[in-house]
């Protein structure tokens, strides 16, 4: 799982001591030979979840023991910090040379040069490995700048007996809800004491963007120069006003769990107080470790747009090298070997997402029914790179400009019109200081 993140632009004194505490932690050695001729190479991941961080262990121990010459250093990050911290490092010449991130976060590293081209670089087993669209997620300009190796679309996770008793039709893989028919069904589970639904959008940005795809939206434009306008067009109204109608007019969403981040949903959802949640895929190892003995969830299909568009937006979970790397083939040969068929599914078990690579995605292992495998394996056909991955300045604009307007308009206390204003006035203000 990606822990979410706002990832703030400007860099606070305790986003500066985590960021240094992990440069002191990870920079003996630094990508330089030592006096024997070995090269130490820091492998900087972000894996957090106790599976994800056994895994990652464990192939870098066999990369040390299979590769004598290279040694790999892991050292660990945090999600919360990764961009500060990175730029922190950029900026004192102490970036790991491996470095684990997600491909939304990188636009601004690889313009800025912060990030080597890995384009001449990556074995042709590895790059035929991964689908085009995967590889479009971490190309800017002419350029590659990381490898994506895992993504996670968004799901329903549900109360299957509230289903049930409800009489609404469970939706499928090759059959989902359209989004009037999630909200019709979310109306019909709302009855003693139960919303149904609750979503979770502590931050809001992201998850609205990317299920917006299926409705044809794509809210940010690229013109015939280069530069890129933010527009909010009947495309990308469609997913924002249902969410914004079930709070406000069916009164079928909790409002009290627009503040929340997906974990903070969970007690309710295990309680009965929602029949539905959506939440990313990752978030089902949670949900099997925490829920009661006895309690029945499924893992439903995000609904889909016109004519059963399942497109979704997903921003892969990627490795880069940096720039200053001194030994940028040998860093990718550990990347290579990181993402063998084996090893990426090993790296998605334990994280609970679903691998980019075409032969890892057919692993059985994955199109099992138990804990909804087989419902986000299905998805994986659909997902296409978020509207943000190659827009500069989309941190800034996020944080400062739609995310406190979307939560305005989740709650009631902003119209569409208001909306619309300030994603496409006051964001396009933000993203003109990048293209200047």
């Amino acid at each position: 799982m990606r822990r979410p993140s706002s990832r703030p632009l400007g860099r606070s004194v305790a986003a500066i001591a985590a960021a240094l505490a992990l440069l002191t932690a990870g920079c003996a050695g630094g990508g330089d030979g030592s006096d024997d001729g070995r090269i130490t190479l820091r492998f900087q991941s972000l894996a957090w979840q106790q599976d994800s961080v056994a895994a990652n262990k464990q192939l870098v121990a066999e990369w040390n023991r299979t590769h004598p010459a290279v040694e790999v250093e892991y050292v660990q990050g945090n999600w919360d910090s990764v961009h500060d911290q990175l730029l922190t490092s950029f900026e004192g010449g102490e970036a790991p040379d491996i470095i684990h991130d997600a491909s939304d976060d990188l636009a601004d590293f690889a313009y800025g040069g912060d990030l080597a081209d890995l384009g001449g670089l990556l074995p042709p087993t590895l790059r035929d490995a991964i689908p085009a669209a995967s590889w479009q997620t971490t190309t800017f300009g002419k350029g590659v700048y990381g490898v994506p190796f895992l993504q996670e679309p968004r799901m329903i996770m549900a109360n299957r007996a509230l289903l049930v008793k409800s009489g609404v039709r469970i939706p499928t893989a090759d059959t989902p809800w359209t989004w009037d028919e999630f909200r019709q069904s979310a109306k019909r589970l709302t009855a003693d004491g139960t919303y149904g639904v609750a979503w979770p959008l502590k931050e809001p940005v992201s998850s609205t963007l990317n299920l917006s795809l299926s409705t044809g939206g794509q809210i940010f434009a690229r013109g015939a120069d280069g530069k890129v306008t933010v527009r909010f067009d009947a495309a990308d109204q469609v997913v924002p006003r249902v969410i914004h109608d079930l709070v406000n007019t069916d009164h079928s969403a909790s409002r009290t769990t627009l503040g929340m981040g997906g974990s903070d949903t969970l007690p309710g959802f295990f309680g009965g107080r929602y029949a539905m949640v959506p939440l990313g895929f990752s978030y089902r190892q949670q949900i099997q470790q925490q829920a009661p003995k006895g309690f029945d969830w499924i893992v439903l299909p995000a609904p889909a747009g016109p004519g059963g568009n399942r497109a979704q937006g997903v921003s892969p979970q990627t490795l880069s090298v940096s720039e200053d790397c001194a030994h940028k083939k040998e860093a990718v040969a550990f990347i290579d070997f990181l993402l063998r068929t084996d090893n990426v599914v090993r790296l998605a078990k334990g994280d609970w997402m679903l691998p980019t690579a075409t032969a890892a995605l057919r692993d059985p292992a994955l199109h099992t029914e138990r804990n909804g495998w087989s419902t986000g394996t299905a998805l994986a056909p659909y997902l296409r790179s978020a509207p943000a991955q190659s827009v500069r300045g989309y941190p800034e604009w996020k944080d400062k400009v739609a995310t406190p307007a979307f939560q305005e308009y989740y709650s009631g206390a902003i119209g569409l019109d208001d909306l619309r204003h300030r994603l496409v006035s006051d964001g396009n203000r933000v993203l003109a200081r990048y293209q200047r």
